[in-house]
């Protein structure tokens, strides 16, 4: 007996909204994401705060502890959340593994996958920090922690990466002639043995203000902002670069290529402009901070990889969600935030328009069946249906 095609249609439609099984989670999805400090104390609860990264349609978020009330604000959000441990659990971690063990079951575990917890950093610009007596611990945490993923049947769920300092290399101009410093070798080669060994990426800590401020007669801040400029030739590639950003990433890349990494991925942990700062930080100002950071945006969502790299698309968490008013250091430190403390933007970048304004309500709901992961699941049940309604 024939099926009636009014059937089968229905059928296929419904098949489009099943997922194929298990969903593999991504650790970075599309190419923005932003640091959510909180060395502050007037600043949104975590409650309030994943309210307003939903409206902002911020979907990946890294912050810097595992503090169980953002890990709880977090259930159900959907957002992409990356935890740490701090520079201070770092030798802890690598004196054993029932240690990183113990820290995994009460700080990972027991929020997944409510929780969406995609990575997990294992200290912040430790190599070419002052503390060297967390070199090689470093090495020895990282192991731990993955070991701890692996025992827990998350290694392929959850991605582990320590963010580098532009410390970490010796020179970095021209990008093609950046190398690591001879002196961190030592831990960062079987630290980036591991990596490769893994699958993690390169992350870099990358901040064309810093490079600014340390020698603005010299640096075109058109340059450093994204606005038009001349931009620089490397002598040794021959290619263009119109903005410093670009340049930091190509250069670690020419890093990694130097000491035997070429094809381990470079993204970027931290980025942003300071809106204000101490008279000596030239250019921190709240124009230079939103032409910086609206310039970054809309470079971030076109999807494009470096001059050096044109076929890896760049991805870069922005820092910062807030101002935090009780950070220490430079007073640079204090102003990276994009919000003030009540959720109002503190300068216009678009963040309305994280996604396209002018996006139709069809192209909305194909970017959230996108990040579901079963795209191509879709649309090929839409095509057989298609196909049953337009056949003989």
């Amino acid at each position: 007996m024939m099926v009636p095609r009014t059937v089968l249609l229905l059928c296929c439609c419904l098949l489009a909204f099943l997922p194929l099984g298990p969903l593999a989670v991504e650790a970075f999805v599309g190419g923005y994401g932003i640091n959510y400090g909180r060395i502050a104390n007037n600043i949104p609860s975590p409650d309030k705060v994943v309210e307003l990264l939903r409206r902002a349609k911020i979907r990946n978020v890294k912050i810097y502890d595992a503090d169980h009330s953002v890990l709880d604000a977090f259930k159900g959000s959907g957002i992409n959340l990356v935890i740490a441990i701090p520079n201070e659990l770092v030798k802890d971690m690598a004196a054993n593994t029932s240690r990183s063990m113990d820290w995994l079951n009460q700080n990972v575990q027991p929020y997944l996958p409510q929780t969406r917890i995609v990575g997990i950093t294992v200290g912040n610009e430790v190599l070419g920090g002052q503390d060297q007596s967390l070199y090689q611990p470093l090495v020895d945490a990282v192991k731990n922690v993955y070991d701890g993923l692996k025992r827990l049947h998350l290694e392929s769920k959850i991605e582990l990466f320590t963010p580098h300092s532009e410390a970490v290399f010796a020179t970095s101009y021209p990008p093609s002639a950046c190398v690591f410093k001879e002196e961190l070798m030592a831990y960062m080669k079987p630290l980036l043995d591991f990596f490769a060994m893994i699958g993690s990426p390169f992350y870099v800590n990358a901040y064309p203000f810093l490079a600014y401020i340390s020698d603005p007669e010299h640096i075109d801040i058109n340059y450093a902002l994204f606005k038009p400029n001349k931009g620089i030739v490397d002598p040794n590639t021959s290619l263009h670069y119109d903005n410093m950003f670009d340049a930091q990433i190509d250069a670690a890349y020419a890093a990694l290529h130097a000491a035997g990494y070429d094809d381990m991925e470079v993204r970027v942990a931290e980025t942003g402009w300071a809106s204000s700062g101490d008279q000596n930080e030239a250019g921190a100002s709240s124009e230079n901070a939103r032409t910086y950071n609206f310039n970054l945006r809309k470079r971030l969502f076109l999807r494009t990889g470096t001059p050096l790299k044109p076929k890896r698309p760049v991805k870069a968490y922005i820092f910062a969600l807030f101002n935090e008013n009780q950070k220490p250091g430079a007073g640079s430190e204090r102003h990276y935030g994009l919000f003030l403390p009540d959720g109002r933007i503190s300068y216009d970048i678009g963040v309305s328009g994280l996604l396209p304004s002018s996006a139709s309500s069809s192209m909305l709901f194909i970017k959230k069946v996108r990040a579901g992961g079963w795209i191509l699941h879709y649309w090929a049940t839409v095509l057989l249906c298609i196909f049953i309604l337009l056949g003989p």
